[in-house]
């Protein structure tokens, strides 16, 4: 299984990216996809998750700027980011967690670097 996620790149506070990750692999029964990030000197947070049944939940930090969405035949999760701030500088990583077995599967990666 691998996840590639893309979309990073340098933008100007206030702009937007879209970040995208897709697995590919004998992947199944997917339980949720989510975003997190880390970034220098700093521990990884979780940014947004959306389950299986669409429910999405977003850090304090994003919520209102952020919208996390999957396609499910695609198994692919995107993360639209608007109003981007210079906090908001990390490397971003996409998870999938499965269940029945309960695996967890990490992406390579992405930076995004928001200038001010």
């Amino acid at each position: 299984v691998q996840l590639q996620a893309s979309g990073g790149g340098l933008v100007q506070a206030g702009g937007s990216l879209r970040l995208s990750c897709a697995a590919s692999g004998s992947i199944f029964r997917i339980s949720s996809m989510g975003w997190y990030r880390q970034a220098p000197g700093k521990q990884r947070e979780w940014v947004a998750i959306i389950t299986s049944g669409d429910s999405t939940t977003y850090a304090d930090s994003v919520k209102g700027r952020f919208t996390i969405s999957r396609d499910n035949a695609k198994n692919t999760v995107y993360l639209q980011m608007n109003s981007l701030k210079a906090e908001d500088t990390a490397v971003y990583y996409c998870r999938v967690v499965t269940h029945t077995p309960s695996l967890i599967y990490w992406g390579q990666g992405t930076l995004v670097t928001v200038s001010s």
